[in-house]
């Protein structure tokens, strides 16, 4: 008996020590060094500017003065707000919706209150989308076309292909310039002449099927790839679109690009318009648009192809085994998603009237890339929220912080938000509870790099 009880007390004290050194690898803990790390960067990136004659001053006049302590101090700010004050909360509202309960016809209801809810939100945002734009001064009514609108519209397209498919794309934007392009060479900017020259308003068809093939180019010969092979493809896939565009002088313009390019203008049944440079009839087109491609891909969301989707996101293999054409609707996930491209390409060539080689950069697909995953993969509302905050903040930053500067603050606002709400700003439901299961260990999440048990 004395040495079962010897061994037990060694297993308290062993178990006691373990809990004692192991404190520091909690979540809570681990978001802590996390956001100190943050505040270390913050404080370089908010500091002195290096000089070319000491290599060390920026750092020394960074992390030596009060500007450190400040920084530390904002960051671990938020560590504490978010950990502890974020804490009752939580349980007040968790009591609420146990005393609540839904006894009865309680489920119907609240199911078709949050329907209301829902369509009201969109006709609000759908008013404000119409009304606000006019109220702003001209510099902010060009930047809601040329950038938040365009890259929203992409993002729309990039968030099947990733949220719905789980397919890793690296390289999108490269369908963006297909179908830049295509509106040059149908309005006879290239060097090379088209059977017939379009007005752009009639080039938006032809550029999305040209997109739909070209991602059906691109989707088959990456059939069999998943994960970082995958995105090397598409991101080599990228590549090979930026080098044809430079290069081949005698189809693209090569470097010189194709100028000219003209406005849009729509004459057809006796109505007649013409887009000038003014931004807000852009502004109201490319709404028009995002309208119409929200309530199409809402559709194919919920329908038996959103449905093979999901199924091939969630375990490809499994999909496979119960019958799902894994080969046929991943093409379509490549495919549709890249046919927004050519709405955007279109619309954002006319406006310019110029393109070249370098309007289409390779940081530009990573940037869109984050603004699906910051808003939310699978939320089509998260993922427009998210486009047009991340595309927001540097032009806001603009009179205040270095031009060179603007992307750190941006991706300090990546990591802090992938610390503490990784599904995003306005995930899908189906999202927010496989990341949820995952921290309980009741399932994996398509996101986590190994079984929410741990390793084997």
């Amino acid at each position: 008996m004395s040495a079962v009880r010897s061994s037990t007390k060694d297993v308290a004290s062993a178990a006691s020590r373990l809990r004692r050194t192991a404190w520091y690898q909690q979540p809570r803990y681990t978001r802590l060094w996390a956001m100190l790390a943050l505040g270390v960067l913050l404080a370089l990136v908010t500091g002195e500017q290096g000089t070319t004659r000491d290599v060390f001053y920026s750092i020394e006049g960074s992390l030596l003065g009060p500007n450190l302590w400040v920084c530390l101090a904002l960051t671990v700010g938020v560590w504490a707000l978010r950990e502890f004050a974020a804490t009752p909360i939580k349980g007040v509202a968790g009591q609420v919706k146990a005393a609540v309960g839904r006894p009865g016809g309680a489920l119907r209801d609240r199911v078709q209150g949050d329907a209301r809810l829902r369509w009201g939100l969109i006709g609000l945002a759908l008013v404000l989308a119409l009304v606000v734009p006019s109220t702003l001064p001209r510099m902010w009514q060009t930047v809601l076309v040329d950038q938040i609108a365009i890259f929203a519209l992409l993002a729309i397209g990039l968030n099947v292909v990733i949220g719905w498919a789980g397919l890793l794309d690296l390289g999108f934007f490269a369908f963006f310039a297909v179908g830049a392009y295509s509106t040059a060479f149908w309005t006879g900017r290239l060097p090379i002449e088209p059977p017939v020259v379009l007005n752009p308003f009639w080039v938006i068809p032809i550029a999305v099927v040209t997109c739909l093939v070209a991602g059906l180019l691109l989707g088959a010969p990456t059939l069999r790839l998943r994960g970082d092979y995958l995105a090397i493809v598409t991101l080599g896939f990228h590549e090979i679109i930026y080098l044809v565009a430079k290069n081949a002088d005698g189809v693209t313009g090569g470097p010189q690009g194709a100028r000219l390019i003209p406005d849009f203008s729509f004459d057809f049944a006796g109505i007649q318009y013409k887009w000038s440079i003014d931004p807000l009839p852009y502004w109201y087109l490319l709404v028009f648009f995002i309208v119409l491609v929200i309530v199409l891909f809402s559709r194919l969301e919920h329908s038996r192809v959103g449905r093979a989707w999901t199924a091939i996101r969630e375990d490809e293999i499994a999909a496979a085994a119960n019958g799902v054409d894994t080969v046929r609707f991943k093409l379509m996930a490549f495919a549709i998603g890249a046919s927004t491209s050519g709405v955007a390409g279109v619309i954002f060539t006319s406006k310019y009237g110029y393109i070249n080689p370098e309007v289409f950069p390779l940081l530009q697909s990573i940037l869109i890339l984050a603004y699906v995953i910051f808003g939310g993969m699978g939320s089509i509302p998260g993922v427009l929220l998210g486009a047009a905050a991340l595309v927001w903040l540097p032009e806001a930053l603009k009179d205040y912080v270095d031009p060179s500067d603007r992307y750190l603050y941006l991706g300090a606002l990546l990591v802090i938000m992938m610390i503490y709400r990784p599904q995003g700003i306005w995930p899908s439901r189906r999202r927010q509870r496989e990341l949820k299961m995952a921290e309980e260990g009741l399932g994996d999440a398509d996101a986590m790099s190994e079984p929410a048990g741990g390793k084997a």
